[in-house]
Parts: structure tokens; C-alpha cells; sequence
């Protein structure tokens, strides 16, 4: 059956087109299913944009409008309502209840409720290997900022969470709370507010082991809120490792915590239902929240998680969320939200050192060498009773701990888990490991019982060649002095439509291998890494509380600041990476912004198509010409410059100069020219004479 039963405000193509439906056969009249309903207008944030009627009178008045849609089917009793990001509810329908909702004219908005998935990708689903240990974080960064993480809940356990007289007051305009449920409490002085929604999700489908509370059954949700806010200086041990020290992007910013993602019996039904990220993010705005991170992925197209963002935005409150992770079109189109994809990252390496021929290099995660120790294959020390083939990919206890002890062990990929390798070598006494691919595929830096590289199949064959004319052969196993960079873009991520007059993602962010915290695992390591967007969007929300606690900026303000300081990659198209890779530090001192009223947000998602002041430009076919509106943040007047850079059509940007006074705007005119590719991109580039640049990306389709 359809799941999306009427739309409105179609803007420019990133919402579907309204619809209605009827009941299906088979069906009857007492079949119902939850629906998320949206009245026209805005929530309490935007009615107070508007100098509409907010507070408890607000309330009132949006509860009534609430009544007389639902007493029109029947008065069926609502699971969840909506005020503050949005004006609306979640209620059990019959499909022609729902299709009676969809024809009232005070209906913006009906969609059967869904389970979205997190967007994060299982352990070596993408290629590339660790990121660095330790984090971006600053001494600083954060301070007096509370990030709101729509997630798996929280795991507060541990120096990471702690509070510290160092985060500083708490702060004043917070005003959520953190709620009973099964365990232990999940808030202190570092974690605010801790709330919990299930009734989406359904908690009759939920895996035994989970708990009905905030706390973090899944590890998502931990790490990505140790990605954005964790605590600085906290060591990094696994086994008997010790990996470095680790810092969130804005250690000391505060967290609220959002549960409304959880764990079902089978993995692939684990997710979070619309109807509770919709509550969680109606909550967090009512709460306070500064910076709203939501690392969940979602459809190419405006939906009502997005129109609750849209509320968030109008609260003033910098809302970022993941592009999604399956190389379509990106999650979460909306222009009022900082939409992040992914890049591959750093990558931690090791080597393996062969006397007598060329080291060879693979991912590493271990910091301390291993050997010389002598090489024997897996294949060659199979213990009694296992087959060559278990003892090959070291199946755990297939291994001969007589042939193992003391040496470093080739293992070839496939069969059992990577890390599941490395504990059937460190049974068998081994003290090392060499984990080959024997066709293409990832090389992943894992958490392994005993130091391990892990090579691809050419650099697997050349080890295997180089043994087997030194039998007894002995072998180092070592860190590489640095790490491998890489600024592509990862397959997974997702992509904007360049049709659709908004340009997506916003921006990129390393999104491989990227390392967390998480609940104890029962081998008692509270660290791993994570695949995914979810992982980009949690950074880019810890630089944005880093830049609120720097400046008094407003969240529109944020946003310009994050996406016309990003560095540029020129490989790709703007589709793909926005306006490029995240660069916090330049982003705290941009000299322009693009600012807007809120409220323009709402005007355009209502069919108002004039061009929003964002900080990206796309002109469609038969446009030539684009407008925008820029701001001087430097507090002292200064010369701007403007260039053109990148396109293959001729652009033309006037003035070509401008001078501004502190907080002086002024609007410069881009007008292309010429004949070009279809799809063409490229940058308006603002030099100041201070040396800031503010760049802004332009797509060109014709």
C-alpha cells in the first residue's frame, strides 16, 4: 500500500505530489495503521516569527485546530501530538480515515508512519580503514552549548560522559528533562535532558535485551554523541592497547538525549519509526536544544520528519542530518537543514616488514610493533581434527597452539568475522596476525585481539610469494609513521538532484572508520569504529556547537559560516560533496555570511519560489541569472574582492568589489553566459582584505 497519502507545498520538486487512497482489497473498515497528520502553518516556533499567538494561548488554539481534524474522523484518540516544531499528530487510521484527512483543507501533510534506518553501514561494508584516535576537539570548544542527539539514546557510563567543573554553567535556556525508565539514570552534569519514545517503533517489537528507557542498547546513538560532544583527554585502551587520547569536536558542549531508534529481534528491522523522531524532534525544540543532530536517513524528498527540522529551524536551532547511505538520492533535501555526506578520511596503516624485500602496507590499528616473530600460514598449523579449509581463514579453534605459539599468522579473509580471526590466533598463543584478502574488497583497521594488518590481495599474494621461499622466515609488524588521507567521496553517500533548485548534500565529512564510544561489548572493549553519514553529520553538529560557543551567532548564521569555509574538491561534482569537505577552523572566521529571515524557510516550502538567500546557488534551465545578499561578520569595515572560479560556461559576478561596514550587507548578481556542459559547477569566491574567503557553490544545469 502507498505509505504517502497527500502533500502540499511541492517545492520545486522535493515533494511528492498530493494523493489520496482508498481502502485496498482485503482490507476492511477496522484495519488501521499509525499516520503522521500536519496541519497547515506553522508550530509555536514559527507562529512567534510571525507574531503569532504562542505560549499556553498558542497551544490552545493549535490543540483545538487538532480537535476539529480529528473529530471530522471519528475522534480516534491521537498517540502523539504536536505544538511546538509542528502542528499535528500521530493517530491509528483506517485508510479512508486517512484519505478523508488528506482532502481537509487545513491538511498540509499525511504519511503513514515508517521505520527509517540509522545511517551508519555494518562493520567493513565500505572500504578504508580507521580514522585518527585522537579527535578535532578543542580545549574549549562547546562551552555553554547543549547538542540534542535524535538517536539510539546514551550510554553515560565512563570518563567520556563525565561532568567536569570545566564544561562550565549550565546553561539557562534549557529547560528539558530527563525521564524514568528501565536501568540506571542517564543524566548528570554533562548529559541535561534524557527522554524516550517507543510507541512508534512499537515496544511489542522490540529485542528482548532492550531496555524501555534512554539508555543505549544498540551503540549508535553513544557514539555518535561522543563523535560530536565527548569529553577530552580520555584515553583510548582496547585489550592491551593503549591507541592514543580522544576528544568529541566541542568537548565541553552539553548533551540532550532523544531515544527514538531502537532494536528489533531481527538487525534489519532495527530503526527508527517517523513517528517518534517526529516527537523527539518536536521535544527537543520546545526543550531548547541549540544544535539538533539526527544521523538517520530518509527519502529524497521533503517528508514530515523534515517538516518538524523545518520547526526546529524556526526555533533557531542548527539542525544537522545524515544524506543517507545508499548512493541514492540524498536523505533530508530540505534548505533549512545542514544535510552532510561522506568522505573516506584518514587511515590508519601498518607494515609489514619482509628482510630481503619491500615492505608491504595495509590497516593498522595497533600502536605498538610486533617481531621480529617468525611467519607460519594458517593453512600449515590446522590443529587435530580441523580442516585445512577452517584452519585457512582461522576458524576459532582450528588452530595447532604448537605451531601457533610465538608467531605471527597469515590468515585469508572470509568464513568468520575479521576480529574473530585475531582471537583464534591469540588462543593458539600467537602474537600477531596478517589478514589477506583473496579477492577485491575493503582493508578495515578492527579492534583485534593481537596486533594485525590487515592487506589487499596483491600485497596478501606478495607475502605468501616472499614465504614461501623463506620457510621459518621471520616478520615485523609496525605502525606506518603516518596515516593515509584520502578527500574522496565514498561510494555509500548520498547524492543531491541539481533539478530540484536546492543543492545537496550541504557539505562532506570524513565518514569511514570513524572512531566512538559504545556500550561495553562482552569482550568489555567500549570503543569502535563507524561507517556511515551518520558519522560526517555528528561532526559537522560538534563544529557547529563549537562555532555558537565562539560567537553570538544565530543558527542561519552557523550554517553560512560551515558551508562557505569548506575546503574545495575539485574531482567531484556538487552533487556529491556541496560545497566540500567540513573545515571547522576555517569556518570560525568567515568575514560574509548569507543570512535570511527564518521565516523564508516556510514561505518557500508554501510555493513562495523566490530564490532563498542560502549559501549555494543552482540555476535550472533557461536561468541565467542568480541573486544573492551578503553580510560583513568581520566587525570592521573592509574591501571585498569577488572571482568566478571553476565553471566551463562564462559567469560574470557584479560588483566585482564591494566595501562593507560591520554588519553592513550588500547583494552582488551572477549571470552565465555562453554555452557549457549540460552540468557545470564551480564557486563564487569573496576575498576580504583581511584574508578571509567565503566561498559559494553554483550548479549549472541546462
Amino acid at each position: 500500500m502507498v505509505a504517502l497519502v497527500a502533500l502540499a507545498g511541492a517545492a520545486l520538486g522535493l515533494v511528492a505530489a498530493p494523493a489520496t487512497q482508498a481502502v485496498t482489497a482485503g482490507e476492511t473498515a477496522e484495519d488501521t495503521s499509525l499516520y503522521l497528520v500536519t496541519l497547515r502553518g506553522p508550530g509555536l516556533s514559527g507562529a512567534a516569527l510571525v507574531g503569532g499567538t504562542t505560549g499556553v494561548q498558542g497551544s490552545v488554539r493549535l490543540l483545538a485546530q487538532q480537535g476539529r481534524a480529528l473529530a471530522a474522523v471519528g475522534d480516534p484518540a491521537p498517540v502523539y501530538r504536536w505544538t511546538t516544531a509542528l502542528n499535528g499528530f500521530a493517530v491509528r487510521l483506517t485508510s479512508a480515515q486517512a484519505a478523508t484527512l488528506a482532502e481537509d483543507p487545513t491538511v498540509a501533510l499525511v504519511e503513514r508512519n515508517s521505520v527509517r534506518p540509522l545511517a551508519s553501514l555494518p562493520a567493513g561494508a565500505a572500504t578504508g580503514a580507521a580514522a585518527r584516535v585522537r579527535g578535532a576537539g578543542t580545549a574549549r570548544g562547546g562551552v555553554g552549548v547543549v547538542i540534542g542527539v535524535v538517536d539510539s539514546g546514551l550510554d553515560p557510563e565512563g570518563p567520556l560522559f563525565a561532568h567536569s567543573p570545566r564544561l562550565g554553567q549550565r546553561p539557562r535556556d534549557f529547560t528539558g528533562v530527563c525521564e524514568d525508565g528501565e536501568g540506571p539514570p542517564v543524566c548528570n552534569g554533562k548529559v541535561l535532558g534524557a527522554r524516550w519514545y517507543v510507541e512508534g517503533f512499537g515496544a511489542d517489537d522490540l529485542r528482548v535485551t532492550t531496555r524501555l528507557s534512554a539508555h543505549d542498547d544498540d551503540g549508535h546513538g553513544t557514539q555518535m554523541a561522543s563523535i560530536a560532544a565527548g569529553n577530552a583527554g580520555v584515553d583510548v585502551r582496547v585489550h592491551d592497547q593503549h591507541l592514543g587520547g580522544f576528544s568529541g569536536v566541542a568537548p565541553r558542549a552539553r548533551l540532550a538525549v532523544y531515544k527514538a531508534c531502537w532494536s528489533a529481534p531481527e538487525p534489519g528491522d532495527d530503526g527508527c519509526a517517523t513517528a517518534d523522531l517526529v516527537t523527539a524532534v518536536d521535544d527537543a525544540t520546545r526543550d531548547g536544544v541549540d544544535v539538533l543532530n539526527l544521523s538517520v536517513g530518509g527519502p529524497a524528498r521533503i517528508d514530515t520528519v523534515d517538516l518538524a527540522l523545518l520547526g526546529a529551524a524556526e526555533a533557531d536551532v542548527v539542525v544537522v542530518a545524515a544524506a543517507g547511505n545508499d548512493g541514492g538520492g540524498a536523505a533530508h533535501p530540505a534548505p533549512w537543514v545542514t544535510t552532510v555526506g561522506g568522505t573516506v578520511g584518514s587511515q590508519r596503516r601498518g607494515e609489514v616488514v619482509l628482510p630481503g624485500a619491500p615492505d608491504v602496507q595495509g590497516a593498522m590499528v595497533a600502536s605498538r610493533r610486533v617481531g621480529p616473530a617468525r611467519l607460519v600460514l594458517a593453512a600449515r598449523a590446522k590443529a587435530p581434527g580441523a580442516s585445512v579449509g577452517a584452519a585457512r581463514v582461522c576458524t576459532p579453534g582450528s588452530l595447532d597452539a604448537a605451531t601457533v605459539d610465538g608467531r605471527i599468522v597469515v590468515c585469508d579473509r572470509g568464513g568468520v568475522g575479521r576480529v574473530d580471526k585475531s582471537e583464534a590466533v591469540a588462543l593458539a598463543d600467537g602474537v600477531g596476525m596478517i589478514l589477506t584478502n583473496t579477492r577485491p574488497g575493503s582493508v578495515d583497521a578492527d579492534f583485534h585481539r593481537v596486533p594485525t594488518v590487515h592487506l589487499d590481495r596483491t600485497s596478501g599474494r606478495a607475502v605468501k610469494r616472499w614465504l614461501a621461499t623463506r620457510p621459518g622466515a621471520r616478520v615485523t609488524l609496525r605502525p606506518a609513521a603516518s596515516d593515509r588521507v584520502s578527500r574522496a567521496v565514498t561510494g555509500f553517500s548520498g547524492s543531491g538532484d541539481t533539478a530540484s533548485g536546492v543543492l545537496k548534500p550541504d557539505l562532506v565529512a570524513p565518514a569511514v572508520g570513524v572512531l566512538g564510544a559504545v556500550p561495553p561489548r562482552p569482550s568489555g572493549v567500549r570503543w569502535d569504529f563507524v561507517t556511515g553519514t551518520s558519522a560526517a553529520a555528528a561532526t559537522t553538529s560538534g563544529a557547529a556547537a563549537v562555532l555558537l560557543s565562539r560567537h553570538d551567532w544565530s543558527a542561519v548564521e552557523t550554517r553560512s559560516a560551515l558551508v562557505t569555509s569548506t575546503d574545495r574538491l575539485r574531482r567531484a561534482p556538487a552533487n556529491r560533496v556541496g560545497s566540500g569537505l567540513l573545515r571547522p577552523r576555517g569556518a570560525t572566521r568567515p568575514g560574509l555570511a548569507y543570512l535570511l529571515d527564518p521565516g523564508a524557510y516556510r514561505a518557500w516550502w508554501e510555493g513562495d519560489q523566490r530564490s532563498l538567500n542560502t549559501p549555494s546557488v543552482t540555476l535550472g534551465a533557461g536561468a541565467a541569472v542568480a541573486t544573492r545578499t551578503l553580510t560583513n561578520t568581520t566587525g570592521r569595515r573592509l574591501y571585498f574582492s569577488s572571482q568566478a572560479r571553476g565553471f566551463e560556461h562564462r559567469v560574470r559576478v557584479m560588483p566585482e568589489a564591494l566595501r562593507l561596514g560591520p554588519g553592513e550587507s550588500a547583494t552582488w548578481t551572477m549571470t552565465v553566459t555562453g554555452r557549457g556542459p549540460r552540468l557545470d559547477d564551480g564557486w563564487v569566491v569573496w576575498r576580504g582584505a583581511t584574508g578571509t574567503v567565503t566561498r559559494v557553490t553554483a550548479v549549472i544545469s541546462r
